[in-house]
């Protein structure tokens, strides 16, 4: 499918430099620089849910920046990307809020995608989520919402992102997030698949905030076996797509959230990862995520869906341009045209992360 005459927006991509920046994997980075390991020995020796989680850590130990981006999405027509936090670790409850300046300052002049919109990381449940918000809203006119790590999975060796089971559901959760309202911000939901219904209570009990729902929830193991348990025959598969299609479902009946069509080549959907330096060929993708595509495009419709390549976390399995072909193709045999591709790759996110 041609997208060439779209000037695209990538709506959801990371950028990190663990050798300067305080992230999560930061150490971990710096060690493989200075130890003589191979990466794929201390691929080995990770904790499973890890492996099972990135794939292929080789992003993981190496800076990700404008350059690096430019170079994967090349000969894609892409103009502007959406940043999303990434882990910032930093001393003090302030120092999410660095994360937001790093990425104003990187290198985003001169050759397109230019830095369209910042996603800053913060928690509503702390008691110094407001102080925060306004912190991030300093460090860049371009902040346009938060996100915050809530992710929790009911298998122990599916990889959480938070200890709380149901964090997207305690009362200090739910009291601090008015404070997003009070600014005109957003909140980006990114959460394994059985916690829809709290995305959807979320939504229905904060209508006025913009809610964006991330890599369409990520029903982990969807594609083959993740975990201990996760998507460990046909069966719990298919049981695991009927319950994500029906909880999409409810969530779209709220008008104000809107969902990416990104992250569905992650590894932790149970996608083989192929050799490094190769991507898993287009056809085989399209006949796996086609059925989440068609779905949420018939459930949300094309305008509020939102493309993101979700770089580079999802570069194990695909590229840039292969991850765009595949929507789009999904789309437009889905009774799509242009004005839906249109939106689905620029309109929508123009008007979600008020991007000029």
């Amino acid at each position: 499918m041609d997208l060439s005459d779209i000037r695209i927006i990538d709506s959801h991509i990371h950028q990190w430099d663990p050798f300067r920046t305080p992230r999560e994997f930061s150490q971990t980075a710096k060690l493989l620089r200075m130890l003589p390991i191979p990466i794929d020995l201390a691929k080995r020796v990770a904790p499973r849910r890890d492996r099972e989680f990135v794939g292929d850590p080789t992003a993981y130990a190496n800076p990700y920046l404008p350059a690096n981006y430019r170079a994967d999405a090349d000969g894609v027509p892409i103009e502007s990307i959406v940043h999303i936090e990434v882990g910032w670790t930093g001393k003090g409850t302030l120092a999410a809020a660095d994360e937001t300046k790093w990425v104003a300052e990187l290198p985003f002049t001169g050759d397109p995608p230019a830095l369209g919109a910042i996603i800053g990381s913060a928690d509503p449940a702390a008691p110094d989520f407001a102080v925060l918000l306004d912190a991030h809203m300093a460090a860049s006119q371009l902040l346009r919402g938060i996100r915050a790590h809530v992710a929790h999975h009911p298998d122990p060796d599916v990889r959480p992102y938070t200890d709380r089971e149901s964090a997207l559901t305690t009362k200090e959760f739910l009291d601090g997030f008015a404070a997003l309202a009070e600014r005109g911000l957003s909140f980006e939901a990114w959460a394994y698949s059985h916690a829809l219904p709290d995305v959807t209570a979320l939504a229905e009990r904060y209508p006025e905030v913009p809610i964006v729902l991330d890599h369409l929830a990520t029903p982990a193991g969807i594609f083959g076996p993740v975990g201990k348990r996760t998507g460990s025959n046909p069966g719990l598969r298919r049981e695991l797509f009927v319950r994500w299609r029906d909880d999409l479902t409810a969530l779209a009946e709220n008008p104000n959230v809107v969902a990416k069509v990104s992250g569905l080549m992650m590894p932790i959907l149970g996608h083989p990862v192929p050799p490094r330096g190769t991507s898993t060929p287009i056809p085989i993708l399209l006949d796996r995520i086609r059925p989440l595509i068609e779905h949420a495009f018939d459930v949300f419709g094309a305008d509020r869906l939102l493309w993101g390549s979700n770089f580079p976390v999802d570069k194990p399995i695909t590229t840039i341009a292969d991850s765009a072909e595949i929507v789009a193709t999904a789309i437009t045999e889905h009774g799509g045209g242009y004005q839906e591709l249109e939106q689905i790759f620029r309109t929508n996110a123009q008007r979600t992360y008020r991007i000029e």
